[in-house]
């Protein structure tokens, strides 16, 4: 599939709807779930009080300041099989990966360092 700017926008925003839609769910013990989790137990309250406004986000808020590190392919840098974010600031090394099939459409999300 072609990496037009259209292409890049609206797989970005499947991304970020699969996230949330799976965050919580036992099916993501190991994805979103655990980064947020993770993140809230690891992170100082100034950090959350600048990106979120509360010294204890909800999971909601969290996610919601989730920025697009990168989007690759296994064979391509600028590809578009894998949309991968993250915290703002360099708060992490840990990512939460969307992987897309051959249609295009979410086939995986994950948490990975």
């Amino acid at each position: 599939m072609t990496a037009s700017p259209d292409e890049i926008e609206r797989r970005r925003n499947a991304a970020i709807d699969a996230i949330r839609r799976v965050h919580g769910t036992a099916d993501d013990e190991h994805g979103a779930t655990l980064f947020v989790s993770h993140h809230l137990d690891e992170i100082g309250d100034d950090y959350w009080i600048k990106h979120c406004g509360a010294a204890r986000p909800d999971a909601t808020q969290v996610l919601d300041v989730l920025v697009l590190q990168s989007h690759w392919s296994e064979d391509d840098d600028d590809g578009i099989d894998t949309f991968d974010f993250t915290l703002p600031d360099d708060a992490t090394n840990y990512i939460i990966s969307v992987e897309f099939d051959e249609n295009g459409n979410v086939s995986g999300v994950s948490m990975e360092s």
